[in-house]
């Protein structure tokens, strides 16, 4: 009997193949910046484009402070929510001070996206800057935009949901 290489794929996983559809993202940051709450919105957005969706994270002293991080992946199919050490497609980092600690994450020819990339200033409030940061990943990202937007719409209040999405916009656009 004979199969084709495309019945071959997909009775056999193909690993290699595999491993190279899967997009690795890693958020990293400081307790209370909203670390988590942006992979949140990460991880909805891309569920809601039909993609496979795994999620971990690490509080550490997350309460006092101390490094919060968390990982996204997503693909065709994903086993694992870890992304392995040097694999991460997207490194955003949410303080400063965080993005040394976290660079042996990012891939060479990786994306790394910081909060130097936008003004803070220009935000409505300095909380919204996980979403801003959002807004600079989904310029280099191809996911819809109504997908990102639906995305924060649902993981965040209403009562604060247009101030983020103004955020995220403004993030947007000055990532081009």
């Amino acid at each position: 009997m004979t199969i084709s290489a495309q019945q071959w794929l997909a009775n056999n996983g193909a690993k290699g193949f595999m491993k190279k559809t899967v997009t690795n993202v890693v958020f990293a940051g400081l307790g209370g910046q909203g670390v988590v709450k942006a992979s949140d919105i990460l991880a909805e957005a891309v569920f809601r484009c039909g993609y496979d969706v795994k999620k971990a994270e690490v509080h550490g002293m997350s309460q006092r402070g101390g490094s919060v991080a968390t990982d996204v992946r997503f693909g065709r199919q994903v086993f694992s929510p870890m992304v392995p050490a040097g694999e991460a497609d997207y490194l955003v980092v949410l303080s400063p001070d965080q993005v040394e600690n976290n660079l042996y994450m990012l891939k060479p020819g990786g994306v790394l996206v910081t909060p130097d990339m936008v003004d803070v200033t220009k935000l409505e409030s300095a909380k919204s800057l996980n979403v801003a940061l959002l807004g600079v990943l989904a310029a280099k990202m191809d996911i819809p935009l109504d997908k990102w937007k639906d995305a924060i719409a649902a993981q965040l209040p209403e009562k604060i949901l247009e101030m983020n999405l103004r955020s995220f916009e403004r993030g947007r656009t000055s990532a081009k």
